[in-house]
Formats: structure tokens, C-alpha cells, sequence
């Protein structure tokens, strides 16, 4: 059984409490940093209220050793129920005093999160999409975030969909500026009837298509956003969670589907 507790990359998070602002939290070297209609109405240019971001964070780097692929080669479609092995997952870990410890229980991927403010990335290393829909099904203690990631490219970008246990859901754009200095730009940031506060118990999937990402909760699109001004057209899925100010935080993976998009 492998395991993904020790970091990869450490990356400045600008991540919040999911409140309604987004607050930016900085890692240094001395301190831890809507009902769906029947056909969803693209938003070229979403409104978010959200303070000025800083134009750059900055983080210290860890690094470890890539992983061991076994000699059988990764589907480019699947579906990992986490009873096995972690051969072609990548993570890294940033902010909080401790790691996050990691590890396959009971067809589980579980991620204890000893201290607040802790940010968790798992990246599948072994294809790169053009057109994906990745979903996952989750169960977190009330206070973190659990969420996918689609278009990770390390030059260029990603997208992240994260659902927060304050009843919130945002959507982001993280971008590497160097190595080890990272920003993240929100795309939404708001409540929505789909979820209820204090509640970590979700299904939840993100396509990424032509531009356009389509966020679905518990099987239900409710919004359709332009994305087309950052311009990631292709890049590797991935998953991430992350503590708040409350710890422990427990946080498990019952499974992660990568599929064809239905758009």
C-alpha cells in the first residue's frame, strides 16, 4: 500500500474559510501563511466580491521522490476506489505547523489533518485531458474543504471546484508563477441551495470543455462558466482538501471517476 504523506511541492494557497469573501492566507519561511434550469446560461464574466489579491505568495519547497509506477499502464478513463495502491498519484502539501497524514483504509483514500490551515493537493500524473469530466464522492468533518481539479498543467494553470463545510462553493484558478510561488484568482465564490451548512457529505463533479467549466453537486449542474480568459485547454485531474481553523480534520475519498464529458 503506498502513501502520500510526505509532500511533493509546497505552494502558497490562497484559500479561505469558504466565507463569503475569500481571504488570502500566505506560507513563508517563519509563518503558515443556482435550482439548475433546464439549460444553464454560460457566464462569460462571473461576479465575484472578493478583496484585491496580492500579486504573488511565496512558499518554502519540499522535495521527495516521484512515485514508482507499476509496469501496467494507467486507462486514460477510470475509476479509482482507493483499494489498491496510489502508484500514479503525485501530491504535495502546503501551510499548517504538520503534514497531513495520508494513507488507504477500509477502500478509503484518508487524509487527518493534524493542524489548521492546511492544504492538501493529489494530482493523477498518468494523461493529460483535452476534454474530461472528473468527479469524486467525499465525507468531511465540518471544517475544511474537499474538492477536483481539472487542466493541471505546471506551466500554465489549473482549475479547482471545492465545496467548503460553511455551506459555500468557489471556484479558482491557480497558477504557478515560479518554482514555489504560486497564485490563485477566484472565479465564484458563493452559497448555493445544493448545499447545507456545516455538511462535508458530497458528490460532486467538474467538466472541462471548450473553454467552459460545468460544476455539478450530489448529480445536478447548476451553472455554466466562460472560462476561456485563462486559457487552460488541457492539463491532468486531481483532487484537494484542506483544514480550517477547527483540527483535527478528517477528511476521506470514497472514490474519484474520470470520464468522457456528457455536454
Amino acid at each position: 500500500m503506498s502513501s502520500l504523506s510526505a509532500p511533493l511541492w509546497g505552494i502558497c494557497v490562497i484559500k479561505s474559510a469558504m466565507k463569503k469573501l475569500l481571504i488570502i492566507g500566505c506560507l513563508a519561511l517563519t509563518s503558515a501563511c443556482q435550482g439548475v434550469s433546464a439549460t444553464p446560461q454560460a457566464e462569460s464574466t462571473p461576479t465575484v466580491t472578493t478583496p484585491t489579491l496580492p500579486p504573488t505568495v511565496t512558499a518554502t519547497m519540499t522535495l521527495t521522490p516521484p512515485p514508482i509506477f507499476t509496469s501496467t499502464p494507467e486507462p486514460f478513463f477510470f475509476t479509482d476506489e482507493f483499494n489498491s495502491d496510489l502508484g500514479a498519484w503525485v501530491s504535495f502539501q502546503t501551510g499548517g505547523a504538520e503534514p497531513p497524514m495520508v494513507k488507504l483504509e477500509n477502500d478509503l483514500l484518508r487524509i487527518d489533518f493534524p493542524t489548521s490551515n492546511t492544504w492538501y493537493y493529489a494530482i493523477h500524473n498518468a494523461h493529460e485531458y483535452s476534454s474530461v469530466f472528473v468527479s469524486a464522492k467525499f465525507l468531511g468533518t465540518p471544517s475544511g474543504s474537499l474538492g477536483v481539479i481539472c487542466n493541471y498543467d505546471e506551466s500554465k494553470g489549473w482549475y479547482e471546484f471545492n465545496i467548503a463545510s460553511d455551506g459555500t462553493y468557489s471556484i479558482l484558478f491557480g497558477q504557478w508563477l515560479a518554482q514555489g510561488i504560486a497564485q490563485y484568482t477566484p472565479i465564484a465564490n458563493e452559497k448555493s441551495e445544493y448545499l447545507k451548512d456545516g455538511s462535508l457529505s458530497y458528490e460532486i463533479g467538474l467538466t472541462c470543455q471548450d473553454n467552459i467549466l460545468y460544476p455539478q453537486i450530489n448529480g445536478k449542474l447548476f451553472r455554466k462558466v466562460d472560462v476561456a480568459r485563462y486559457g487552460l485547454t488541457e492539463g491532468k485531474v486531481g483532487i484537494t482538501a484542506s483544514s480550517f481553523e477547527e483540527v483535527p480534520m478528517i477528511a476521506t475519498f470514497d472514490w474519484v471517476k474520470v470520464s468522457e464529458p456528457s455536454q
